[in-house]
């Protein structure tokens, strides 16, 4: 049975943990969702491990679908979410676009970097059937603004308003919160405060579910590896699909992360 929104809304319920990987191609895409895991994300993160740049920021559009089109030929039932590139939310009229390009394309639910700001959007795109997910925390579109890639929520008063913009959101009825980068407990504070499934990408155990970037998941990206990076190819004698299988289980059970994976 493929997973779909209310699969992850009765997992929060239930306190099961699931799993997300990247997927760029139909290959991975198959083999990634055969193994299990609950969700893909057709993340603009190509720009780094497919295109070799140094950001997300020269993601286009036009690229995003191609890379979901490829994608949704390959899955073989997990849900599957796509990124709006940089700028494309910047007007609501140009996220309905983007958001109609990657639906067509064959997602099931768009990611938009931002916070409460996007509530009208979030109301807007409900209204129009497509289910929202908002990336919060460490936002890579931003990269230029923060001044690199750092980590978000330390300061009391920067962990407050996060979770006032997840609440917000939430209230506002969007479907996921991912959160990146973001100490342990702020990922649990906003996980236990929302009805939405919140995902972490560098954003403690206790949030609903867990995404990593497959190549990083597979220790093939070079240079230092995020503190919130597991590579799952060191025990499993080079097999990519035990890889993906391991990374899902540990997930799952909650292994995964430990707490050398936590800010």
């Amino acid at each position: 049975m493929a997973t779909s929104l209310v699969t992850l809304q009765q997992y929060k319920a239930e306190g099961r943990k699931f799993s997300s990987l990247t997927a760029y191609d139909a290959s991975f895409a198959r083999l990634i969702s055969q193994a299990g895991v609950d969700t893909l994300l057709v993340g603009d993160s190509l720009g780094n491990v497919i295109q070799g740049k140094t950001s997300t920021v020269p993601v286009t559009l036009e690229q995003m679908v191609y890379h979901t089109e490829c994608v949704a030929r390959g899955n073989q039932g997990s849900l599957l979410l796509s990124d709006i590139p940089f700028m494309e939310a910047a007007t609501l009229d140009r996220t309905l676009n983007a958001a109609a390009s990657l639906m067509r394309a064959g997602a099931n639910v768009v990611k938009i970097e931002g916070s409460a700001w996007l509530t009208d959007t979030v109301h807007t795109l409900n209204r129009n059937g497509v289910p929202c997910c908002v990336h919060m925390g460490l936002t890579p579109q931003s990269v230029n603004a923060f001044g690199g890639y750092r980590v978000q929520g330390r300061e009391n008063a920067a962990a407050q308003q996060l979770l006032n913009d997840a609440i917000a959101l939430d209230q506002a009825g969007v479907a996921l919160l991912l959160l990146e980068c973001v100490p342990a407990e702020l990922g649990k504070q906003v996980a236990q405060a929302v009805k939405a499934p919140v995902i972490s990408c560098g954003a403690g155990p206790d949030c609903d579910g867990q995404v990593m970037v497959t190549y990083d998941m597979l220790g093939l990206t070079g240079g230092k590896p995020p503190k919130f990076v597991k590579n799952f190819m060191d025990a499993t004698q080079g097999s990519v699909t035990d890889a993906v299988s391991a990374y899902h289980q540990a997930v799952v059970d909650g292994s995964f992360p430990a707490p050398e994976h936590c800010y």
